[in-house]
């Protein structure tokens, strides 16, 4: 029998193109799909014909917010950045701890990362996966996601030079390998999980690389996602051999296009953001990473005038030890307020969108998630609004966006499958896996050679 879902009793916070909010409204859905959403009580058809009501008093329910870059590996590197600028921290931590990591411990670290981002009301991630000294490390990524039945695209992240050389490897194996990848996995659960190529850092791209992997990744219907422009020195470095920034690098190759995530994007100069416009790519966000490596402030105002489309994203752990998107929604509004000294620089609902919206854009999904629409994919989110961090609620944007953390997560569906149910996974035991991956994270550091906490007990 198809399940029938009935939400109640909640502000519908659709994210549609006028931003509609049902207060107090319903959703309903059956299989895998959104079939009604509106305001007060539902029809007696859809309350009769549901096979599950969830009364949802005193929440919001909104699109499932789409994580649009994270390092799900990096789960086992949380606070060794704390005193590092992003190139120390690659070669200090990065480097020496990920050349040890194997199938197992990736998927122990993909599943507690992955957990963490259902429990803050994601629903999609996008996993810049780079590290494949065993090689089915992608394989058990990909497992764990099925697993948690969360929406997942690997981005199969690769380097043919200027990288540690254990990382690197040529054109012609990343596409051997990826293609086993993308066969095994790409559109697997009625297209839940996708594969897409993903370069790591201009820096470590060859340009015949990057022509010949875009081409083999469009070849399966995706684009590709790369670090952008992260950094001054990046820049530098850009400018010194190439003669120009990352994004008219990008565009003398002729690789930018709308299915390219572009990610930070934080020094980029007029030209460059008019090339990006004209393209069409998305600019992925991250502004607590950014604020963590002091990376710098990127023009998320000059990209709104332009109609750059922006989604939002936590960055790695290992670059800001919280895969946490209310607090990333907080922060690109709090950040562009203090750098323009502007208090409308940016409203809740600018942040909402970019976490929903701009995230199914960058997903390569903006026609069925992203949105509380008929017809779009049931991937929901039920937050609770009656606490004493968020009540009395004036509000619902402001008080999801400026009050809202994980803990007020109630329940998360994709695909109309419930995997969060009143903050509990089911199936899943947190405590065992979170021994379970302490042990495995002591190991692997131990072999590394990296000194922290765990390897000093």
């Amino acid at each position: 029998m198809t399940n029938k879902l009935l939400i109640v009793n909640t502000a519908v916070v659709t994210v549609d193109e006028r931003f509609t909010i049902h207060d107090p409204g319903w959703v309903s859905v059956e299989g895998d799909l959104i079939t009604g959403v509106g305001t007060g009580q539902p029809p007696a058809q859809a309350r009769d014909s549901a096979t599950k009501i969830i009364d949802a008093s005193g929440t919001a329910t909104i699109p499932g917010m789409v994580n649009a870059h994270t390092h799900l590996f990096q789960t086992f590197f949380r606070g060794l950045a704390d005193d590092k600028s992003l190139l120390d921290w690659l070669q200090e931590c990065i480097w020496p701890g990920s050349v040890h990591l194997d199938a197992e411990t990736a998927k122990l670290a993909a599943k507690v990362g992955l957990i963490e981002n259902i429990r803050t009301g994601a629903t999609s991630v996008i996993d810049h996966q780079y590290i494949h000294i065993d090689e089915q490390i992608d394989n058990a990524v990909c497992e764990a996601a099925d697993e948690l039945g969360i929406r997942f695209l690997m981005a199969r992240g690769w380097a043919d030079r200027n990288y540690e050389p254990l990382l690197t490897e040529t054109a012609e194996q990343v596409i051997d390998r990826s293609r086993e990848v993308q066969e095994k996995w790409g559109g697997h659960d009625h297209d839940r999980i996708r594969v897409e190529l993903a370069p790591l850092i201009p820096w470590g791209c060859s340009d015949a690389a990057m022509v010949a992997t875009v081409k083999e990744s469009r070849t399966w219907g995706s684009g590709f996602h790369i670090h952008c422009a992260e950094t001054q020195e990046e820049v530098r470095m850009s400018l010194e051999e190439r003669g120009v920034g990352h994004v008219e690098w990008l565009h003398g190759l002729g690789l930018l296009d709308s299915d390219v995530q572009l990610v930070h994007s934080v020094w980029l100069d007029d030209n460059e953001l008019d090339l990006i416009a004209e393209s069409g790519a998305v600019v992925v966000h991250c502004p607590v990473s950014n604020m963590y490596l002091a990376s710098g402030i990127p023009k998320i105002l000059e990209m709104v005038e332009r109609n750059i489309p922006i989604a939002l994203a936590s960055d790695g752990p290992g670059s800001n030890n919280r895969q946490d998107m209310f607090e990333a929604m907080k922060a690109t509004v709090l950040l562009q307020k203090v750098h323009r000294l502007d208090p409308v620089a940016l409203l809740p609902e600018d942040s909402l969108r970019m976490a929903c919206n701009g995230g199914a854009l960058a997903f390569g999904k903006s026609d069925n998630i992203g949105m509380i629409r008929p017809g779009y994919k049931a991937d929901l989110t039920v937050v609770d609004l009656q606490t004493v961090f968020s009540a009395p609620v004036h509000s619902v944007p402001s008080a999801l966006v400026f009050c809202c953390t994980p803990s007020n997560v109630h329940h998360v569906m994709v695909d109309g499958k419930i995997i969060l149910e009143d903050g509990l996974i089911e199936g899943v035991n947190e405590s065992a896996l979170l021994a379970e991956a302490e042990n495995a994270a002591r190991e692997l550091f131990s072999r590394a050679g990296v000194s922290s906490r765990l390897t000093r007990k």
